[in-house]
């Protein structure tokens, strides 16, 4: 009896994980002798309503328990207090760390003691293993992260509320988020003042075998650029006269190598175009995916890496696995000891790239336990790894230069000869597509049944998507991956940028803030500055430079710039916006204004009219019922729904979008409702179709 007793009162070991999700996930791998619970992400931070950095006293941070995280936090004591053991797991980054460090503060950790401990994937092995193994918590990653909150709260915090006085309640600015807006209203600029060059595209076309093209490229073996009308047509004229001839045949074999395994950055990227994600939602399902899914079969499974990483780097575990599973499933000529290198020695190279968990684990095989986005990222994850442990694909690649006088046309013909990676993971362009020339010899002549000239313009270069803006912050350093997600949708918010298609394109507003903050605050938006400064951020990680020089040596100048704007900038009018429509109580034009909850419609007449209305937002759909437009609108808790333009009319609606398309099987309209069988169901409750 005394031995039972004793079980039962045995005090567990403690495991803090950030989300429940993961404490769910891990407390299965643990067992019984552990309680595994979620801080349900940060605990304590500096305060919403003040700027919460105590300036005179060297920028010590006033850090307060978050509002609303009282009940967690003293769930958190409760079960510390009864506890064997207190370990710390949150992720295994900058922000993790800082997590960390928060709790122990909280609860009365020491740091210095055995506390953290820390895993770049959740599977059972590898938390097994950490647990076997808990260090101290990192105070140079703590350090780091306090510098970026800090500096971040700084810029945001005194900026905002300048730009609130000159310009317009709600505005913001940021350290990240200025340059980026920054980048985009250059862009714009670039596309405005674009002025399109003229010029002639000429192709002959062969009537050799089945027919091929080829494209003046030269003349007099220096390249050739042709202007005008007039220049083509004597081209052409002097062609006509002449003949044309092989004059050189070159045979070789093209390597194409896969790309390496996915950074943060690069799922981003790939997933916006190949998926049609913005970033916010590949770091949700990421998330999902890292943090464990319920696998039919194999129980609950954290199927992929960290998603925060900048590093290309993959264990030696991770490669072993990866070369017997595709020397057993497609061949050992598929194998190759593919080595990449990160592009800067990066503080994040502790981590891996981002790979599955466990190669076996095919995505077919496990697409009935996935939501649909779960399948095509974790899909898209999968297949790049395992490109990226393959050999490379092999074309033969046939080069010819045809001449007429001193003219040259060159074409290029090519076969894959070896699909390597692009078994696993297609990226092919034009290029890679099988274009097999005739059997021609050196000096032979040959028949051109046509030869034409195509006018043409240079084009302008293109605006910024999400995927490509990411490409850019990356390529000049400017914030981390974790960062980005969140940068498109403030910007959108803020009414800074618009989205058309996929493209993102800066309002007037966007560019009054910006050229406000390039005449006060250049380096805030110089990305060469904001690119030093993040390297000044990473030494305090890598190098342990002291957090408070790198905010030291940032405030000074800052502080100026602040009161020389404060005193330079007048109060910005900036004019509304007219929709077009006429006020139905006094005949004035109604023009878009934006409030404290957002944007409304208002007569201009205001203040003798008061007449307003809300934006309404327009579907495309018409209504079954009557025939004019659904619309999005707000329930009275404020939920999204989808309601007939013609209320109280006609009081069709619905809670999921729908869509113009009907449904087979009722007539009924087909709405956006996704799940693990499709994407769009039936928006008749009493019919089952879905697609």
């Amino acid at each position: 009896m005394a031995t039972a007793k004793k079980t039962a009162t045995a005090k567990k070991t403690l495991v803090i994980v950030e989300s429940p999700s993961k404490a769910k996930t891990i407390g299965k791998y643990l067992g019984s002798n552990y309680k595994v619970i979620a801080s349900v992400g940060h605990v304590r931070d500096l305060p919403k309503s003040k700027l919460g950095i105590d300036i005179e006293n060297d920028f010590e941070p006033q850090y307060i328990p978050i509002r609303g995280k009282g009940d967690i936090i003293k769930e958190l004591k409760k079960e510390a207090k009864k506890a064997s053991k207190v370990y710390l797991a949150t992720d295994p980054d900058r922000e993790g760390e800082a997590i960390s460090w928060h709790l122990a503060y909280l609860l009365g950790i020491d740091p210095s003691t055995p506390c953290r401990i820390e895993f770049n994937e959740i599977t059972k092995a590898t938390i097994k293993e950490a647990i076997k193994h808990p260090r101290q918590i990192n105070l140079n990653l703590v350090d780091a992260q306090q510098a970026r909150r800090v500096l971040d709260r700084l810029v945001g915090y005194q900026i905002s509320p300048l730009l609130w006085r000159k310009v317009r309640k709600g505005l913001s600015a940021g350290r990240v988020q200025s340059a980026a807006l920054k980048i985009i209203c250059d862009r714009e600029m670039e596309i405005r003042n674009f002025d399109p060059k003229e010029y002639w595209v000429i192709t002959a076309d062969f009537d050799k075998g089945k027919g091929f093209s080829a494209r003046l490229t030269e003349y007099k073996k220096k390249k050739l650029v042709v202007e005008s009308r007039e220049q083509s047509d004597e081209i052409l004229a002097a062609l006509k006269a002449g003949t044309y001839q092989v004059a050189s045949l070159n045979q070789k074999e093209r390597i194409k190598k896969p790309y390496a395994p996915f950074t943060t950055s690069s799922m981003q990227q790939e997933a916006s175009t190949r998926l049609n994600f913005n970033t916010k939602k590949t770091m949700m399902v990421a998330q999902q995916l890292y943090e464990g899914v319920e696998v039919k079969g194999h129980g609950t499974v954290g199927l992929i890496t960290y998603l925060r990483t900048d590093s290309v780097r993959i264990s030696e575990e991770a490669k072993a696995a990866a070369a017997e599973f595709i020397g057993s499933r497609y061949g050992k000529e598929y194998l190759a000891n593919n080595f990449y290198s990160n592009k800067k020695k990066d503080i994040q190279d502790a981590h891996e790239a981002i790979r599955p968990s466990n190669v076996s684990l095919e995505p077919d095989d496990i697409k009935e336990s996935l939501s649909s986005d779960q399948y095509k990222l974790y899909r898209l994850i999968w297949c790049r790894f395992m490109a990226s442990q393959m050999a490379a694909a092999r074309f033969d690649n046939l080069q010819v230069e045809i001449e007429n006088g001193d003219y040259t046309f060159k074409t290029t013909g090519s076969k894959l000869l070896f699909d390597g990676y692009q078994r696993v993971y297609k990226n092919g362009t034009d290029e890679d597509k099988d274009k097999v020339l005739p059997a021609m010899e050196k000096g032979e002549t040959l028949n051109a049944k046509n030869v034409s000239g195509e006018q043409n313009f240079t084009q302008p270069p293109s605006r910024y998507t999400e995927a490509s803006l990411v490409r850019e912050l990356e390529e000049k350093n400017i914030g981390r991956p974790s960062t980005y997600a969140p940068i498109v949708g403030t910007l959108s918010e803020r009414k800074y940028v618009k989205r058309e298609k996929k493209t993102l394109v800066p309002t007037e507003l966007g560019f009054l803030v910006t050229g406000l903050m390039e005449e006060y605050f250049k380096e805030i938006v110089d990305t060469g500055f904001t690119a030093e400064m993040e390297d000044h951020l990473d030494d305090v990680e890598i190098n342990k430079l002291e957090w408070k020089k790198v905010i030291r040596d940032f405030y000074g100048p800052f502080e100026k710039e602040l009161a020389a704007a404060d005193q330079a900038i007048e109060k910005v009018q900036i004019e509304d916006q007219p929709t077009g429509e006429t006020c139905e109580l006094c005949g004035r034009p109604m023009v878009l204004k934006m409030g404290r909850f957002g944007e409304f419609i208002a007569c201009s007449g205001y203040p003798e009219c008061k007449n307003t209305k809300p934006v309404v937002k327009s579907t495309g759909v018409p209504c079954p019922k009557c025939g004019r437009d659904i619309v999005v609108r707000k329930s009275k808790r404020g939920k999204l729904f989808y309601g007939c333009s013609g209320y109280p009319e006609c009081d069709q609606s619905y809670w999921y979008r729908p869509v113009d398309k009907k449904c087979p099987k009722c007539g009924a309209l087909l709405v956006e409702k996704k799940s693990k069988t499709g994407s769009l169901a039936c928006s008749n409750g009493d019919c089952d179709y879905k697609e």
